[in-house]
């Protein structure tokens, strides 16, 4: 019986040693945070993955483009290697998006919802890492739209918001996409550029709905515009994109991930988002420091907005940077830059 009690002891032992080593890891990869979190809220699961340093607790949220993208698309060059040595990052599958589980009805994707489970997100890393937490905001293309829409709501918890190349006005992509391809195309064809490519853009331009929006024509636009970024770099406008992310696909269920964000897209289509959504007007009540980040051959979210977010963010403390040679995603045109002005803003900031 005291040989049983004994080996009884021995085990609880062991259990209590092998508690208290995994404890005190965990501890120590603060530093090098590799954690995955999930928020429920209003019928959906999401996803938030985490990367990097957390020592300070300082914690950069990434608001990934689409509508219906993923968050570990951004895990890649610079963001990987430079900026999570200085805080951690959170790679969000928004609603809708990515892996994040939900059946949605037309009334369970909206904007207004997904600013709420970014506020929502908040509460999740506060519950885990402590209250002590501190944030930082980004959001690229359409994330430029879910950005000022969270922060609109609630900006208390933010010590900062990066801007990069985001939509912060889809409405008016319309008429400036027809407006910039013709700038544009006219341009690269004087100049001898992918002559074929632009002709073709100038007359999708030209044919466009002129008066009034035409969701055929923005889609045609919108999938011209992103090609242009691979005409750019040919010609040697922008430097050729890097991107070491890891391989979705062992990530993600490509099939769901492609499904649901369609749907994603299709569902705040309809709610108005290329017709109707704009906060220019209202970038004015956003007034923590803000750091605006534009390529300047971006013909997805073109230059003009780059200017128009940064003159009308309410900030006290705000910076616009153009990549001279990047398109709509500076990360992976110019890493190493974009890297620097990240990292140096947060550390301002912090």
């Amino acid at each position: 019986m005291q040989k049983a009690i004994n080996n009884y002891s021995k085990i609880v032992l062991l259990v209590v040693a092998l508690v208290m080593i995994f404890s005190c890891s965990k501890d120590q990869n603060i530093n090098n945070l590799d954690d995955t979190i999930f928020v429920r809220h209003k019928d959906a699961d999401m996803p938030a993955y985490i990367y990097g340093n957390a020592s300070e607790k300082i914690f950069l949220i990434i608001l990934h483009g689409g509508p219906g993208g993923n968050g570990l698309g951004y895990r890649a060059n610079t963001i990987k290697s430079d900026i999570e040595k200085e805080c951690a990052v959170v790679y969000f599958d928004q609603r809708g998006s990515g892996m994040a589980q939900g059946s949605y009805s037309k009334n369970g994707i909206s904007i207004d919802i997904m600013a709420q489970d970014v506020l929502a997100l908040i509460k999740v890393i506060k519950h885990k890492y402590g209250s002590d937490a501190k944030f930082f905001l980004m959001g690229h293309s359409w994330g430029g739209t879910l950005g000022p829409a969270t922060l609109l709501k609630d900006q208390s918890d933010f010590l900062g918001w990066i801007d990069v190349d985001g939509a912060h006005n889809p409405k008016g992509l319309y008429f400036e996409y027809i407006s910039n391809f013709r700038i544009v195309a006219t341009e690269q064809i004087e100049a001898d550029n992918s002559v074929e490519f632009w002709q073709n853009a100038l007359d999708i331009a030209n044919n466009a709905n002129q008066t009034a929006y035409n969701s055929d024509d923005a889609s045609k636009m919108n999938s011209k515009a992103h090609n242009a970024e691979t005409k750019f770099e040919n010609d040697g406008l922008n430097n050729e994109s890097q991107d070491d992310s890891d391989k979705l696909i062992f990530k993600y269920n490509i099939l769901t991930m492609l499904w649901t964000g369609s749907n994603t897209q299709s569902i705040l289509a309809d709610q108005g988002l290329w017709e109707t959504v704009d906060y220019t007007n209202q970038l004015q009540e956003i007034t923590i420091p803000s750091l605006v980040l534009w390529g300047k051959n971006d013909m997805v979210v073109p230059i003009k907005f780059a200017q128009d977010a940064y003159d009308n963010l309410g900030s006290s403390s705000k910076k616009l940077v153009i990549f001279e040679n990047s398109g709509h995603s500076p990360m992976l045109n110019e890493p190493d830059l974009f890297a620097e002005e990240v990292i140096q803003f947060i550390n301002t900031n912090k």
